[in-house]
């Protein structure tokens, strides 16, 4: 079974930039989609932006522009840069993989952005 192991989140101030790191017990190319989500205190988790097999990327619209998912198959990494952080980009960060045999879940790292 795979793992994922989300690393990097930190406290920021608003404004400021943060680097999210996924790292993949697998090759990233077993999985059809790899993709962020996150969830504040009190809400459901949300997407943040994925990237599929093929290389095209897909970002909700709180974070268009702002954000950027890539990957790095060497590493086996999956990374998610955020500039221009907010407060309400506060919430714990996860790394998602999914396949038509499932979806793989990693156990979060929180972010906090002070305003």
């Amino acid at each position: 079974q795979v793992q994922l192991v989300e690393s990097g989140g930190d406290l920021v101030q608003a404004g400021g930039s943060l680097r999210l790191s996924c790292a993949v017990s697998r090759s990233i190319l077993n999985y059809a989609v790899m993709g962020w989500y996150r969830q504040g205190a009190g809400r459901q988790r949300e997407f943040v932006a994925n990237i599929l097999r093929g290389g095209s990327t897909d970002y909700s619209d709180s974070v268009k522009g702002r954000f950027t998912i890539s990957r790095d198959f060497a590493e086996r990494t999956v990374y998610l840069q955020m500039n221009s952080l907010m407060p309400e980009d506060t919430a714990v960060y996860y790394c998602n993989a999914a396949d038509t045999g499932g979806s793989w879940w990693g156990q979060g790292t929180q972010v906090t952005v002070s305003s």
